[in-house]
């Protein structure tokens, strides 16, 4: 396979949502979840995705799921388009695109097995049962658990335990891409630590795609090789992860960053750039650039018309009506 292949590609895509209020008076409103993102994911690459609660992370993620449908455009999976495929091509798409959730407490059937879980997938997929198992066995080996977890339930592993039982879920039918929601909010700093160095292990051993979508910036840094900033549905920022952080080019760019937690003591006396405010309503969006009423660079022209992509160059691109 081409190392520089294009396995996720959008298009200008939009999600959508109408919601009805009041009783006497009742007034439609659109929520514009996912609004005009174009997105280009090479395989081999770690893409993170950072943003705000309700800046439309996770929404791209189940729309590149197919878990809904897309109000405008499309996405393409090594270059089918998953919402016209015909069943045998889903079927297949299906196998190659897996997630890892948030919470793997949740996440995981607290009536069924380890084994059962893990296996669910191959018997779902038509693996004979004895097969399932031996690769069960195999995966979960991988992922350092021994084949005692298989006969355990969930409630019996501690939650980096449950973690690596839903890693090892995400990969049994040796998926392309994975997408890892917040694949480390729920668990101990030190546990933290093992599960991302056990991902970027089997990234590199089986040569994964990875679109991680997390608050924590320190994770984000560690684990991706691109970053994605997202606000109020909109795509801000995207560019090489080192880029990003040493020389963010849109203002809520540095909000973020200057959010995060400091590492070293010796910086954490430095005078931040602090984001003021909250973010506006998705219901009622500002006119111009969605950040203007929070933005301290704010001027006349960018509450005139939302500012579209530049390339800055080197792969960097920036929604910044200061840098057009």
């Amino acid at each position: 396979m081409n190392p520089s292949e294009d396995v996720i590609i959008t298009n200008h895509l939009k999600k959508y949502y109408k919601i009805t209020t009041g009783i006497f008076r009742r007034k439609t409103l659109v929520v514009k979840a996912v609004d005009d993102v174009s997105l280009t994911v090479k395989r081999g690459e770690i893409v993170g995705l950072v943003g705000e609660s309700g800046s439309g992370k996770t929404t791209l993620a189940r729309l590149i799921l197919k878990l809904i449908q897309p109000t405008e455009s499309t996405v393409y999976i090594n270059g089918t388009d998953i919402f016209h495929a015909s069943g045998k091509q889903l079927h297949e798409i299906r196998k190659i695109v897996s997630i890892v959730f948030q919470d793997p407490a949740a996440s995981l059937n607290p009536r069924i097995t380890v084994g059962d879980s893990v296996m669910r997938p191959l018997l779902i997929h038509g693996v004979p049962r004895a097969l399932a198992e031996q690769q069960a066995k195999q995966i979960l080996t991988k992922i350092h658990l021994d084949e005692d977890y298989f006969s355990r339930y969930p409630h019996q592993l501690s939650g980096g335990q449950q973690q690596r039982v839903s890693i090892a879920r995400a990969l049994v039918l040796k998926p392309e891409i994975i997408i890892l929601d917040e694949p480390t909010s729920a668990l101990d700093i030190s546990v933290q630590a093992q599960i991302l160095n056990l991902l970027l292990d089997l990234q590199e051993e089986y040569g994964l795609t990875y679109l991680v979508i997390s608050h924590d910036l320190n994770v984000i840094r560690y684990l991706s090789d691109k970053i994605v900033v997202m606000y109020l549905g909109k795509m801000l920022e995207y560019g090489l992860t080192d880029d990003i952080f040493d020389s963010p080019a849109h203002p809520y760019t540095r909000g973020l960053i200057a959010s995060a937690p400091v590492m070293d003591p010796r910086k954490r006396n430095r005078e931040k750039y602090l984001m003021q405010g909250e973010a506006d309503s998705l219901y009622e969006l500002p006119k111009g650039c969605r950040l203007s009423s929070r933005c301290p660079d704010c001027n006349s022209r960018c509450l005139e018309a939302e500012p579209a992509l530049t390339d800055l160059g080197n792969q960097h691109f920036v929604a910044c009506g200061i840098k057009e």
